[in-house]
């Protein structure tokens, strides 16, 4: 007899991989807009600098742009999309569509970072962009669940790392911390803009027992993770990427992590890892060589991201179809990263656990029980009689 083992398909087809209930923590407002969104906001904000007016070509150009293997470069690409998000009803419309994409692409759970203080040039308020931000995230997840999908979209408040305004952008995240808003951030270009700048906003959020994640070990290495976990008390790694640096592998295969490394693991520090992002940024030469293969095998706490899903032309979908074709991952590898996810999102315990148990497990169960159910040849000649 065949072992279920042998008979159980040992690879998700795309079709599975995008109805697999996926859990997204590192995704950014302004790097999802669909294309045709960017060019009609612009059109209706008078916003003439565009590259393209063409949706299609529009997408094109924010990829090529931010194919280029500098983080800065890839940053740039962003003035376009933030430009065109100073309204309340572009924010709102924005967001929608944000929550309503992911849950078509599977997403079940997703923490979506934004910065505030980029949203200000239209006359908005701190206060105005964070409420019209979670009304739109109500209002797509509503659409999502009349469309047959369940989705929980959580924000994040992320400072700038190159300003000055991060305890005010922490202060504003404790502030709606039981209003839609889960956690706050650091974010922008790593070099010479290091998180202990940021120290006061770090100590405020510890002190209020809130939770924040911080951009380290993307661009520039393990000086920055180091600096996030030990100075400023990071719950989570934004990328966390180079910390593939502090592990060294002998030509025996045998494995010797350093003691950042050691201690990441230890501790199950997440990383929010973001494969076709880091390609883009210069992280990893290729999807085969991205260090999340290495890291799966040695247990790290990885999860697999988007970032931002307008620059990488990416969904959660395309990350792991990316991952399977590189490491043959199974379901069960998808159910690990997702479970992860879910282990690390900054909403209560209890809530974690049951979107777990009730939502992420029983939709893998089902996924991987489909070959039973499969048209297959007869297993004999013999038709049978009954009995």
């Amino acid at each position: 007899m065949t072992s279920q083992t042998a008979r159980t398909p040992n690879t998700p087809t795309p079709e599975q991989i995008r109805r697999a209930p996926k859990v997204l923590l590192h995704d950014h407002l302004d790097g999802g807009l669909r294309p045709g969104t960017v060019v009609e906001l612009a059109r209706a904000a008078g916003y003439s600098q565009l590259p393209e007016t063409d949706p299609e070509k529009l997408g094109i150009w924010f990829h090529e742009a931010a194919d280029s293997g500098s983080l800065e470069r890839y940053l740039e690409t962003f003035s376009h999309t933030v430009a065109v998000m100073q309204t309340r009803d572009a924010l709102v419309r924005v967001a929608r569509e944000c929550a309503e994409d992911l849950a078509g692409d599977g997403v079940v759970y997703a923490e979506v970072r934004y910065a505030p203080e980029q949203h200000l040039a239209g006359g908005l308020t701190l206060e105005e962009v964070v409420e019209a931000v979670n009304e739109g995230f109500r209002e797509g997840e509503s659409l999502a669940r009349a469309a047959g999908h369940r989705i929980r979209v959580g924000a994040l408040l992320t400072a700038m790392r190159h300003a000055a305004r991060s305890l005010e952008i922490a202060e504003l995240a404790n502030r709606y911390r039981d209003s839609g808003v889960v956690g706050f951030d650091i974010a922008g270009a790593e070099a010479g803009h290091p998180p202990t700048r940021h120290l006061d906003a770090f100590e405020y959020l510890k002190r209020e027992n809130n939770h924040f994640t911080i951009h380290a070990g993307e661009a520039f290495g393990l000086p920055s993770i180091w600096q996030a976990l030990q100075w400023c008390g990071a719950d989570r790694l934004g990328h966390g990427v180079r910390i593939i640096d502090d592990i060294e592998v002998a030509e025996d295969g045998s494995v010797r992590l350093g003691r950042l490394a050691s201690y990441v693991r230890d501790k199950r520090i997440p990383l929010e890892l973001c494969p076709s992002s880091n390609l883009q940024t210069g992280a990893a030469t290729s999807y085969a060589d991205h260090p999340i293969g290495l890291l799966r095998k040695l247990y790290f706490r990885a999860t697999v991201n988007t970032d931002n899903r307008l620059m990488s032309h990416t969904s959660m979908s395309n990350e792991f179809e990316h991952l399977v074709g590189a490491f043959g991952y199974t379901l069960d590898d998808m159910q690990w990263f997702s479970v992860n996810a879910m282990k690390s999102a900054f909403i209560p315990f209890d809530e974690r656990l049951a979107m777990i148990n009730d939502v992420i497990k029983p939709g893998y169960a089902e996924l991987k029980s489909e070959w039973l159910f499969r048209s297959t040849a007869p297993t004999s000649g013999y038709a049978g009689e009954e009995g």
